[in-house]
């Protein structure tokens, strides 16, 4: 896994190949590491993505939401209709960055 701190979120991309290996991964080691973080997880490397292999991150993005952490994953290889509501998924790093800060901006609002 490669890891890029940025001032106020971190990427975790995948190395490898196994998108559903890779979910279970970060289900153990994001609350070990990196739980008190905002989240991207960089998947542009899957063309086609699956709604089962995106749903095998749901369990983690409930996790840091609940914690008030964002939670994006990127990835244009995806359906964008069928993403449950509950995830956030969007096509370029550009956008998850737009996104954490205009969550980070809710989150000091007390929204």
């Amino acid at each position: 896994m490669k890891v890029t701190q940025k001032d106020t979120y971190t990427i975790l991309e995948d190395e490898r190949d196994d998108v559903l290996k890779f979910a279970s991964y970060l289900e153990h080691v994001v609350p070990e590491k990196y739980e008190d973080l905002n989240l991207v997880i960089d998947l542009l490397q899957y063309t086609e993505l699956t709604l089962e292999q995106l749903v095998a991150f749901i369990k983690l993005s409930n996790y840091q939401r609940a914690d008030k952490k964002s939670f994006v994953i990127v990835n244009t290889g995806i359906d964008y209709d069928v993403i449950p509501d509950e995830m956030m998924v969007v096509p370029t790093l550009q956008e998850a960055e737009d996104i954490i800060q205009m969550e980070e901006i809710e989150r000091d609002l007390g929204f």
